[in-house]
């Protein structure tokens, strides 16, 4: 049956979320329909909204969330109704060279680099107003009930509490992964951190979890700074507060960089900054933040000359379907924190507001 329910449709970009009622189709062959029950608000949400990641509107965002499956399509056999998931915006199909692969984690079922807005046979699954809605990512969470291929999707504990998981489907897993399967920073390093939103306070999260011994976290939001030093930052540092380059600063702090640098931001400037502040001929510098639509960067190639890294991280290096009940299992084990990421709660209709509080850094 389609259902009937509350989405927030982004209509066009560079304007506010329409709470809409959609329909919602019922799931064709290996796909799974989702209640959602708790989402949360990431970055790269806004990044559609502001045109920093290019998408098709109309879409419905958000990639960030756990639910309930309320029905599934012909042929799911990883999923039944009434099972609790997380939806994975990185599938995992099992077959190909990603996943087959050990050090792989971006299967190609993804819908980030050729942003089709479409599920796998080219069609959607949203209808409002009589025109048909994007998908975002394969996931799609700002809506009541979503519709998600069978493989982007993962069953988890179902006593484990919704609106607080729901931050290892994105942000939370992406910065501790960035750190412990990317990086892989071993006890005793130094690390530095570029952004202190939800992913890079789970950045810092990793750090300490790893055993680095000098964590140095960088915002030009001196309010993140509290939250940073609770979490194992070591030292907070403000650009602002500086008239060299950030990368100097700490170069200077650190005699000759540091270990390991994380970009957790987005912004080419920090990237390089990040890049050049590592030790230059061992030093490993990972860009988690999603990098800005047309923008190219420009950098001097003996950085990486001297012996440097640089790395990518998605979705922290997980295996998403591997990976996502196991991180879920270990929160229930207290391994971790989720509370500090959660600054706000607020109801579905207010999701504006939510925004809002995200782009003035609360």
């Amino acid at each position: 049956q389609v259902i009937k329910c509350k989405a927030a449709v982004m209509w066009e970009a560079n304007k506010p979320f329409s709470i809409e009622e959609v329909e919602v189709a019922p799931p064709k062959a290996h796909e799974v329909r989702i209640k959602i029950v708790a989402t949360g608000i990431c970055r790269s949400d806004d990044h559609v909204v502001t045109g920093g990641l290019v998408m098709p509107f109309p879409i419905i965002l958000g990639h960030e969330a756990a639910g309930v499956v309320e029905s599934v399509g012909e042929g799911v056999t990883s999923l039944k109704p009434g099972d609790t998931v997380i939806p994975l915006f990185i599938p995992q199909c099992g077959e190909c060279s990603a996943c087959l692969n050990t050090k792989g984690n971006m299967c190609i079922k993804n819908d980030i680099g050729s942003a089709a807005g479409l599920m796998a046979d080219g069609t959607t699954r949203f209808t409002c107003k009589g025109k048909a809605i994007h998908h975002f990512i394969g996931t799609s969470t700002f809506t009541e009930y979503t519709v998600v291929h069978e493989t982007a999707a993962v069953q988890i504990d179902s006593a484990a509490p919704l609106e607080k998981v729901c931050l290892i489907g994105c942000g939370f897993s992406t910065g501790y992964g960035a750190v412990l399967k990317t990086a892989k920073v071993e006890a005793g390093s130094t690390c530095a951190v570029f952004g202190l939103g939800g992913v890079g306070l789970s950045v810092i999260m990793g750090c300490k979890a790893a055993g680095a011994a000098r964590i140095i976290a960088i915002d030009i939001n001196s309010d993140k700074f509290p939250k940073a030093k609770e979490l194992g930052a070591t030292d907070c540092i403000n650009p602002k507060d500086f008239k060299e380059p950030i990368h100097k600063v700490l170069v200077e702090m650190t005699g000759y960089g540091v270990d390991y640098s994380f970009e957790v931001i987005g912004r080419i400037e920090t990237m390089t900054a990040a890049l050049a502040s590592c030790h230059y001929n061992y030093g490993v510098s990972v860009i988690v933040g999603v990098p800005p639509a047309a923008q190219k960067i420009t950098f001097d190639p003996m950085l990486l000359f001297s012996g440097r890294t640089w790395k990518g991280s998605v979705f922290g290096g997980w295996k998403s379907k591997d990976s996502v009940p196991k991180l879920v299992a270990d929160y229930m084990k207290k391994k971790f924190v989720l509370d500090p990421l959660i600054t706000h709660t607020l109801p579905f209709t207010k999701i504006n507001e939510g925004f809002d509080l995200l782009r003035t850094g609360k």
